[in-house]
Formats: C-alpha cells, structure tokens, sequence
C-alpha cells in the first residue's frame, strides 16, 4: 500500500492506494485504487506525536496494519508540519517518504520563469490531471 498527503494550509489530505492489476499475463494493466482517504484540519502547533496519533487511529479504524503500507508520498505547502510527519512516517511505518518539491523529476516540465516557487500542491494537481486524462490539459 502506498500513503500519500497533502499538507495544506487549511486540511491534510491522506489517501492509502492499493496496487491492481487487471486481465492476466504480460498484457496485464497495473494501476492503483484508492481505497481510504481522510481530511484533517492543518494545525501548525499540533506535534508530530499528535499526527502520529490521529493518522494511527484513522488506520485502526480503516483496519489498515502499518505494516501494510510500503511506501509515501509527501507534498507540502506547510514546511512546520512535513517535518513533524516525516518524523512520525519514519518512526511509526519505518518509511523514508518521497517529497515533493522543486527538482523532483515527474516527467512533466514546469515553464514558468521561477520553476521553484511552484507549490507542491500545484505540481501534484498538473501530474495528476495528466494521468487522468493523458492529453495535455489546463488546472485551474
């Protein structure tokens, strides 16, 4: 299983994605499922302890086993907190997280005149709009 977050200024959004594969053999088509997502309010003050907690119980009542998930993907607007789950992500589920930010390599290239003063979240959203539709596509 895969956890991803977006850490917003106003809500963290967490989602566990489960690997799928349809048909059979070598023209077998591998995707992901979203099988859980969450919405929690973002609280700078809040402790990495105290994300560990929530994210921990929002799983238990998922019936997800930490062990489960294998990977995470981490974009973050609010650099307080995803030091604090980077923390929590390693400690609880043993998972160095992938973060997005500037220079990560999505395939994708950003034009603008300052590539690096692209949010995380606004990357994420373009990659994802690609996937979906996989045509070049405007988010607004």
């Amino acid at each position: 299983m895969l956890l991803v977050i977006d850490i917003g200024n106003t809500n963290i959004v967490l989602g566990i994605y489960r690997e799928t594969t349809t048909g059979g053999g070598e023209g077998a088509d591998q995707g992901k499922a979203l099988l859980h997502h969450w919405r929690i309010a973002t609280r700078v003050e809040q402790t990495g302890d105290e994300y560990g907690i929530l994210i921990a119980n929002l799983f238990h009542l998922a019936r997800i086993v930490p062990e489960q998930v294998k990977g995470a993907i981490v974009a973050s607007v609010v650099p307080p907190i995803q030091s604090a789950l980077v923390r929590v992500l390693k400690r609880n589920f043993r998972i160095s997280p992938l973060l997005v930010g500037p220079g990560i390599k999505t395939g994708m290239p950003i034009l603008c005149d300052n590539p690096r003063e692209v949010g995380a979240d606004r990357i994420v959203n373009a990659v994802a709009a690609f996937d979906r539709m996989q045509q070049a596509v405007i988010v607004v």
